[in-house]
């Protein structure tokens, strides 16, 4: 006897009619959402289940870094589940054992033990629930340009707009200066902005606070690149104050920079590290925290307050190693980086040719097209936390022409799977050509 899972053969307006219907979508008025029905994806493209075609220019979430549909990993899912599928936290199993390990070696530093969790979020809830308990401090820094997750705590050390609604937040959160300001195209004086930062841990004190938390190259907030010398900076007030640095590594980590972890690229080592999204490039969910073994020793007598029921799922390790075995037999790591001298090629060719095209930044495949009224006085194309006329057509006509990727304020995001091709990026780039031509038309005015 089989058991129907689930209906089969819905058309993409029925699939969108009962979604709407039926499921909540996340940050967003319910009557303003237009999703698109997904019926399969490959490569670097998915499909509608009426047949069109969309290149996947975010890796949905900035996670599916290995591509859709790879047959290792799925192969590898599919053996674990068909031998142990869930095995409670408490429990040791082989892909636990493994994952801990090869985490250990890819890992900066002496970061050589993990806490697995659900996801993005609940590792940085844990980290900084780590960081607390080893300290006995509370008071937690962080910047305004950030996103580090939408439950209870670290909702509220985000600092970008998504925390308002969940306001007033958990105490002990203060914040520091971010080294890039919304609508202004440079980062701001390396020297300026730790100097400021000083302040704040002295008018703190620094023995109040258990940990200074930063996205090593900042994402959904504009793709900012740490000047060089900002992370050696912070990691040297963290040393002088005994504050723990985590490097939410979410978005960043896995290849998308060009090095497994961003924080490589200025060889800094943080004391605990979070990451998901790459980890198993989303095929399905799972998040970790890397830690220092001196903060894990800290528990070798004392209880560390946390858990999750799908701690260590097996699934989730399983698919971890298949998608980090990818990552290595593949060359992604090495790809991104190169790919990613393509990338800011297309990148300088937008903004020399379209006057709307403020500021291009990337590192690897993590990239970002900055849309502006005028160049001098830098004038964003969308206010902080808004949009334009300008800015909905650009993503009608990108999403109209079967690009897929976030048009965020006055940004375009460019965040590929790693293994996409030269061919595929300039078609890719090819679009977003075409759609700056209303951004155009809005300096020109």
């Amino acid at each position: 006897m089989s058991v129907e899972v689930a209906r089969s053969g819905l058309s993409a307006e029925e699939i969108v009619a009962l979604s709407r219907r039926h499921t909540l979508y996340e940050w967003s008025a319910q009557s303003t959402v237009d999703p698109i029905a997904v019926e399969r994806a490959e490569g670097v493209y998915f499909y509608t289940p009426d047949g069109d075609r969309f290149l996947d220019f975010n890796s949905q979430l900035m996670s599916v870094n290995i591509g859709h549909g790879d047959r290792r990993v799925i192969d590898a899912m599919t053996a674990q589940a068909d031998k142990l599928p869930y095995a409670n936290p408490f429990m040791a199993h082989e892909p636990r054992a493994l994952l801990g390990q090869k985490l250990a070696e890819l890992l900066p530093g002496d970061l050589d033990v993990v806490f697995f969790t659900n996801g993005g979020a609940e590792a940085n809830e844990n980290a900084i629930k780590l960081a607390r308990s080893v300290t006995g401090r509370q008071k937690v820094l962080a910047a305004y340009r950030s996103y580090h997750g939408a439950t209870g705590g670290v909702i509220g050390i985000t600092g970008d707009p998504r925390r308002w609604a969940a306001e007033p937040a958990v105490p002990g959160i203060i914040r520091i200066p971010d080294h890039h300001r919304y609508g202004e195209k440079e980062p701001r004086p390396v020297a300026e902005v730790l100097r400021e930062t000083e302040q704040v841990v002295m008018y703190e004190g620094g023995q109040n606070i258990a940990a200074i938390i930063l996205e090593s190259v900042v994402g959904t907030n504009g793709v900012l690149i740490p000047p060089d010398g900002y992370l050696q900076g912070i990691r040297e007030i963290c040393d002088r104050h005994g504050i723990m640095l985590i490097a939410d590594e979410i978005m960043s980590g896995f290849g998308r920079t060009g090095e497994w972890f961003a924080v490589d690229h200025w060889g800094v080592v943080p004391d605990l590290l979070t990451m998901a999204k790459g980890l198993t490039a989303s095929y399905v969910p799972l998040g970790a925290v890397g830690m220092r073994q001196g903060i894990a020793d800290h528990f070798r007598e004392k209880v560390f307050a946390g858990g999750l029921t799908y701690n260590s799922h097996p699934m989730g390790c399983a698919t971890a190693l298949a998608t980090i075995a990818v990552y290595e037999e593949d060359g992604l790591i090495e790809r991104a980086r190169q790919m990613g001298a393509v990338m800011r090629r297309h990148h300088q060719e937008l903004y020399d040719r379209h006057p709307s095209v403020g500021a291009v930044r990337n590192l690897g495949l993590f990239g970002i097209i900055e849309l502006v009224r005028s160049r001098e006085p830098y004038e964003p194309l969308a206010p902080y936390n808004g949009t334009s006329d300008e800015m909905k057509a650009v993503g009608r006509h990108l999403r109209q022409n079967g690009l897929y990727t976030f048009v965020r304020w006055n940004t375009i995001m460019t965040n590929p799977p790693l293994i996409i091709t030269e061919e595929q990026l300039a078609e890719g780039f090819a679009v977003i050509d075409q759609a700056l031509s209303a951004a155009d038309e809005a300096v020109r005015a």
